[in-house]
């Protein structure tokens, strides 16, 4: 069970209204960019503003949903927060990027908050996600599928490295969503029609 204290519920409402703030939609509108939600793949996510705006739109998208992964439970450990309380507090993170409060509940797929949250709690776990990463969309040139077999390992990774059972399960529910969100790229991955870097 979470300890619930004031500063456990503070935490959670940041950690969730600071997953919603989207780097996509922010940064194409500072860039002057079309917004992400109604061009390419209508993902407000930087693979899609890499088509839409470039490799510069891109990685500042990038960085930006990484950190509102990433910031929240550094904060929360700082905190010295229970593991079961860092579990919530990084799951919410995450949440707050899929379905952001600021913009109609119409979120990105949550892979870079994902690794944003998974950095902070542990830096072999993130390596080991940024090297499966790193090889499998340089051997197969496709971004979601890199995603989707990173998202697999995610668990696994955590179990190896870290071998707290409340992060495991909080991988677990993460790589899960991951997946469902990734259900369109999966049929076209299916079919032989997604898209390639």
């Amino acid at each position: 069970m979470p300890e619930i204290s004031t500063i456990f519920i503070i935490l959670c409402i940041t950690a969730y209204l600071t997953g919603s703030v989207s780097a996509a939609i922010i940064v194409c509108k500072i860039m002057k960019l079309p917004d992400p939600r109604t061009q390419g793949s209508n993902n407000p996510g930087a693979t899609n503003v890499l088509r839409i705006g470039g490799k510069k739109a891109a990685a500042i998208t990038l960085f930006g949903d990484a950190l509102k992964g990433f910031v929240p439970v550094i904060i929360a450990l700082l905190s010295h927060q229970s593991d079961v309380n860092l579990a919530i507090i990084g799951f919410l993170a995450f949440i707050g990027h899929l379905y952001p409060v600021f913009f109609q509940f119409r979120g990105g797929k949550g892979v870079a908050t994902a690794f944003g949250v998974m950095l902070a709690l542990s830096l072999p776990v993130s390596g080991s996600l940024l090297v499966t990463w790193l090889l499998i969309a340089y051997v197969f040139k496709i971004s979601s599928f890199a995603a989707l077999i990173a998202a697999c390992l995610s668990p696994i990774y955590m179990w190896i490295w870290v071998g707290k059972p409340e992060l495991v399960i909080m991988s677990v529910i993460i790589s899960i969503l991951l997946l469902w969100r990734h259900r369109a790229n999966i049929k076209h991955l299916l079919s032989g029609t997604e898209g390639k870097i």
